[in-house]
């Protein structure tokens, strides 16, 4: 897909619930192209000593229309900046960027695994997929859920799971994964895997899946300055042919999806 630089508008910048947001933005040219899983690199308006553009995931995008959607956490001075920003704001957006998200073949079944707003850049994934997700969210608590109404709109089946037991399983998100791969009955078609959250999360993720021989799709978090890959700030390691067994990939470009069995984990 072919990014472009493109002054868009804001049309909407409303609060979820929470530090949490939703922007939207008219950006015809981008949302034509967009897929699921891919980011816009944003240069905040009306912030000049700031000159770095932030990446925000695609929540959503709509061809016909030209809206994009980004959901955003205030976590520091820019997003709260971003916060502030009322309707007709314009801004100035690079994108779509980044390996996105395979669709779902048919005949398997797609589960989705987010942690935290991880589920901002999962959404579109689940709208166009062929049939309806399962999708597993976990949170701290039943205050960082969201979008819940909006996924089970798409028809999604949701389990949700938080550390403090405040809505559904107490717990960890990926003992709710390691609950729905159990249940694939032997000899059947493998679940297709896409997951988006902590990078702790998803190294979790990537274990029980790769441990049953299958294969999974991660969106790794990691800090990008550039967002084209020319600074390399957000590299990872990912499995190589070199002596070493591994060499860097830049997230922003060869990323930020990646397959399971093709990451590197620093911890044990």
């Amino acid at each position: 897909m072919t990014k472009q630089q493109e002054t868009a508008t804001v049309t909407v910048n409303r609060p979820m619930g929470g530090l949490y947001h939703r922007l939207d933005l008219a950006a015809p040219g981008i949302a034509r192209t967009a897929g699921p899983g891919q980011f816009v690199h944003l240069q905040l308006p009306l912030f000049q000593h700031r000159v770095l553009r932030r990446p925000f995931s695609i929540c959503d995008a709509d061809p016909e229309s030209g809206r994009l959607s980004i959901v955003y956490k205030i976590v520091g001075e820019g997003t709260a900046h971003l916060a502030r920003l009322p309707a007709g704001t314009t801004a100035d957006l690079l994108g779509p960027l980044g390996v996105g998200f395979s669709p779902p073949p048919a005949g398997r079944q797609p589960i989705v695994v987010a942690g935290g707003y991880g589920c901002a850049a999962t959404y579109l994934l689940a709208k166009r997929a062929p049939q309806p997700c399962l999708c597993l969210f976990g949170a701290r608590s039943a205050g960082d859920l969201l979008m819940e109404e909006e996924f089970r709109a798409l028809g999604c089946e949701l389990r949700t799971a938080t550390d403090d037991g405040s809505a559904g399983h107490r717990g960890l998100v990926t003992e709710l994964l390691a609950a729905a791969l159990d249940a694939v009955p032997a000899g059947g078609a493998p679940p297709m895997i896409y997951a988006c959250g902590p990078n702790p999360m998803l190294r979790a993720v990537s274990r029980l899946v790769l441990a049953r021989g299958w294969d999974a799709e991660i969106s790794l978090d990691h800090a990008m300055c550039c967002g084209v890959g020319a600074c390399f700030a957000c590299v990872v390691k990912r499995r190589a042919a070199n002596a070493d067994g591994w060499e860097y990939a830049r997230t922003c470009v060869d990323g930020p999806v990646f397959r399971a069995s093709d990451a590197v984990w620093d911890v044990p």
